[in-house]
């Protein structure tokens, strides 16, 4: 990835890293997900990455663990899901991304469907390489 002026990413770099790296989200959670979607989402964060989820007091900082809870998700059905960037403000090698997400799967430790709509708000911050080094999830 090209950049600019000290390791600057252009707007227009930050906002195509944005819409990939959800994307990689979005692919990592549907009916036929494979190991290779969530492999992808994971080259996407830098090895000293952080991974917030700020309502739930949640924080992931290893890939490996990472890696092993995702594809033990994949034991749950997913019937549909969708991930669709409502808002992106950009800002020096970070995002914001303000995002719908629509699930209807049922869950491996559930014995009915969960449904629901809920817009979430993500920070994403980048390095020089264009890796994810901290994600903060805002949940609805």
């Amino acid at each position: 990835m090209a950049t600019h002026a000290k390791g600057d990413f252009t707007p227009e770099q930050l906002e195509k890293l944005s819409y990939d790296f959800v994307k990689a989200m979005d692919s990592r959670q549907q009916p036929d997900t494979k190991i290779e979607d969530i492999d992808h989402y994971i080259s996407l964060l830098d090895d000293n990455f952080i991974d917030e989820h700020i309502k739930y007091k949640f924080t992931y900082t290893d890939k490996v663990k990472l890696r092993e809870d995702m594809i033990a998700k994949m034991t749950g059905e997913i019937i549909f899901s969708s991930l669709k960037i409502d808002d992106l403000i950009i800002g020096k090698n970070v995002t914001f991304i303000k995002m719908t997400e629509t699930i209807k799967g049922k869950p491996s430790h559930l014995n009915r469907v969960v449904e629901y709509t809920k817009t979430n708000v993500l920070s994403v911050e980048f390095n020089e390489r264009g890796l994810i080094t901290h994600i903060r999830r805002h949940h609805g």
